[in-house]
C-alpha cells in the first residue's frame, strides 16, 4: 500500500475522536500543489508546509503536556488523580491517548518527509532538504520534540508497572541504559530507528532531573543551571536571554525549557541507587549555593 493510501486510512481511523481539533499534514493537497507547479513554487508550498508543521507541533506539545501532567501530578492534583484512578479504565485511557499521540506525530512526520523528498525529486533541488534544517532551527522538527521522549518514558513507566500497555504502543519505544551511552530508541515504519541520547553533555552521565532546552538538547538541571550561570534554586527561567546552549550555542533556550518528569521517573525506577546518589549531590549543591547567596546578601545589606 502506498503511503498516501496509508495516511488517508490513518486520518479516518479511531484517532479522529481523540484529535478532532488537531491539524494534520494536507498530504494529498500538497502533492497536487507540487504537481501543478511547473516552476519552483517555494513560497506557496513551503509557507503552507511550515504552518502545518507548526500547528502539528503545537497541538502535539499541548496534548502531551496535558496527559503527562495528569500522570506526574503532585499535591492536591495527585489526590484528584488517585480518585480518578478508582475508575477501572483510567490507566487504560491514558495509555490509549498516549498511543494515539505517538502515532499522530509519527504519521505526520513521515508525511512531511515524504512530501519534501517528492519536492526535491520533481524540481531536482535540495530545497526540501534545506527546509528540514529550517524546521530544526524553528524547533518544530516533529520527531525531535522533547515531548516525544517524555511519551516514550511515559510508556516505559507504565510497562514497568505491568499496567497492560498495548503491544502496538510497546513496539514504538525501547531503551538501553547499559550500553556505552544510554539511549532511548523510537522504531518507525520501514525498519527505521531514531536514537535519543540520554547522556548529559556537561557531566557525561545519564541525565538526572533532566531538562530539555528549547533547542532540544537534554541536560541535568544542575548542569543546565551551571551552563546558564544561575543558581539551582533560582531555576532555568531566571537565566539571561543571552545564555547559550553548551552544545549548539543557541541563545535564549532556557526560558522555555521542558522539565522531563517522566524521564526522571524512569531513571528513578530503573536505577534507584544512582538516582538517590544524584539527588543527595544536587541537594547538597543547592544548600551550598543558597548559603553563599544569602551570605552575599547579608554582606551587601549590612556592609560586612
Amino acid at each position: 500500500m502506498k503511503f498516501g493510501e496509508t495516511f488517508t486510512e490513518y486520518l479516518h481511523g479511531d484517532q479522529e475522536r481523540f484529535l478532532d481539533k488537531c491539524s494534520h499534514v494536507e498530504y494529498k493537497r500538497l502533492k497536487k500543489v507540487l504537481k501543478s507547479c511547473r516552476t519552483l513554487c517555494d513560497h506557496m508550498f513551503f509557507s503552507e508546509l511550515m504552518k502545518e508543521a507548526s500547528d502539528i507541533a503545537g497541538c502535539f506539545s499541548s496534548r502531551a503536556r496535558h496527559l503527562l501532567h495528569l500522570h506526574v501530578a503532585s499535591g492536591m492534583q495527585r489526590y484528584v488523580l488517585r480518585i480518578r484512578q478508582c475508575f477501572k479504565n483510567d490507566q487504560t485511557a491514558m495509555i490509549e491517548e498516549g498511543r494515539v499521540l505517538i502515532e499522530y506525530i509519527i504519521m505526520n512526520a513521515i508525511a512531511i518527509r515524504k512530501i519534501l523528498k517528492k519536492y526535491d525529486k520533481v524540481h531536482k533541488s535540495v530545497n526540501g532538504k534545506n527546509f528540514k534544517s529550517k524546521m530544526r532551527a524553528e524547533h518544530i522538527e516533529l520527531l525531535q520534540s522533547p515531548w516525544l521522549i517524555e511519551l516514550g518514558a511515559f510508556y516505559l513507566n507504565f510497562n514497568g508497572l505491568n499496567c497492560g500497555a498495548s503491544s502496538e504502543f510497546s513496539g514504538h519505544f525501547s531503551f538501553d541504559f547499559n550500553a556505552s551511552r544510554p539511549v532511548m530508541t523510537l522504531a518507525l515504519p520501514s525498519s527505521i530507528k531514531l536514537e535519543y541520547d540520554l547522556t548529559c553533555a556537561v557531566c557525561l552521565d545519564l541525565v538526572f532531573n533532566p531538562y530539555a532546552l528549547s533547542c532540544g538538547h537534554l541536560f541535568c538541571k544542575l548542569c543546565a543551571c551551571s551552563a546558564a550561570s544561575v543558581m539551582v534554586f533560582e531555576g532555568l527561567k531566571s537565566a539571561s536571554p543571552d545564555s547559550k546552549c553548551p552544545i549548539c550555542r543557541e541563545a535564549g533556550v532556557y526560558a522555555k525549557a521542558v522539565h522531563m518528569l517522566e524521564l526522571d521517573l524512569l531513571v528513578k525506577r530503573r536505577f534507584k541507587e544512582y538516582w538517590k546518589e544524584r539527588l543527595i549531590a544536587e541537594r547538597a549543591e543547592m544548600v551550598k549555593q543558597s548559603k553563599e547567596y544569602w551570605d552575599l546578601q547579608t554582606i551587601s545589606a549590612v556592609g560586612y
